[in-house]
């Protein structure tokens, strides 16, 4: 057999190569297109780096945070001791007063019980007229916040004078149910006659302090009417543990007159009872 020449045997070995080629996909499809492994290493790569953003990303909002709250822990370590020592509204605690037969017409009546944590309990009625307040009654069974408490009659002056700028004076007393009743006013009105009246009565056992205030009435006599007929028809719903607070309302109750008596005071307005004008009893 005749050997090929050099030039054609390179041609045949090219013509091969080419057809190897054209003939393999798979040598086409790696030809144009990445390589699967650099595929994943890339994907690998940009998964790292969110995470990582996101890892610092979150250590700055932590951080940021962090100085927020330790700029704000003066001041709220400053504010505990008072809010520890306030009084809370306690809206789920069952109401344990009333006031029967009050005269209702255009008024609006608001009760709230305020409770202390150290033991402390208000039961507190409101009542407005057009929206402008007219009267209040507190009923204080002190806790162990007593020794913390300032002065009754200044928190009086303040519930009545809603500037806190004017002190009260005495005017008089009135009876009632509960016994005697201190009266008190505030020092410069403007119309002495036709001042709000403040009240306060203590009762040492139980311990119990009955304190409000009152506009009601067209004058001084009126008034003084009013406060007494408020706490007469003040009704104890339920005693719970305490027996003392039973039995204080079963003998006030004994005690108890009918309001439509109370159009003249309560007591003769003499030199004890009257603020006004008062007199001397006999002669000189």
């Amino acid at each position: 057999m005749r050997e090929m020449p050099s030039r054609q045997r390179l041609t045949v070995a090219f013509g091969r190569l080419m057809h190897s080629f054209e003939a393999d996909p798979a040598n086409f499809h790696y030809t144009t297109r990445i390589h699967p492994a650099l595929t994943s290493f890339t994907d690998e790569v940009c998964g790292t780096l969110a995470r990582l953003i996101a890892y610092v990303v979150m250590l700055a909002l932590l951080a940021i945070g962090g100085i927020y709250f330790w700029e704000q822990l003066p001041d709220a370590v400053a504010m505990e001791p008072a809010v520890r020592g306030s009084w809370g509204l306690a809206s789920r605690s069952a109401p344990v007063f009333a006031i029967s037969k009050f005269d209702s017409q255009d008024k609006t009546e608001a009760y709230a019980i305020f409770r202390h944590p150290e033991g402390g309990r208000k039961d507190l009625f409101r009542w407005t007229q057009d929206e402008k307040p007219i009267a209040e009654l507190e009923i204080y069974r002190p806790g162990g916040e007593l020794n913390q408490a300032g002065p009754a009659i200044a928190e009086i002056a303040a519930r009545m004078d809603s500037q806190g700028m004017r002190e009260l004076e005495a005017a008089g007393i009135i009876d009632s149910k509960f016994g005697t009743v201190t009266l008190l006013r505030l020092v410069g009105g403007v119309d002495t006659a036709r001042s709000s009246l403040g009240f306060i009565k203590r009762v040492d056992d139980p311990n119990f302090r009955i304190s409000g205030w009152s506009c009601q009435g067209d004058n001084l006599a009126a008034r003084r009417a009013a406060i007494s007929c408020m706490l007469n028809r003040l009704v104890l719903l339920t005693a719970g543990n305490d027996p003392k607070l039973a039995e204080l309302f079963a003998h006030a109750d004994l005690r108890r007159s009918d309001c439509s008596l109370s159009a003249a005071p309560a007591l003769s307005p003499d030199w004890v009872t009257g603020a006004e004008s008062p007199r001397l009893r006999g002669a000189f």
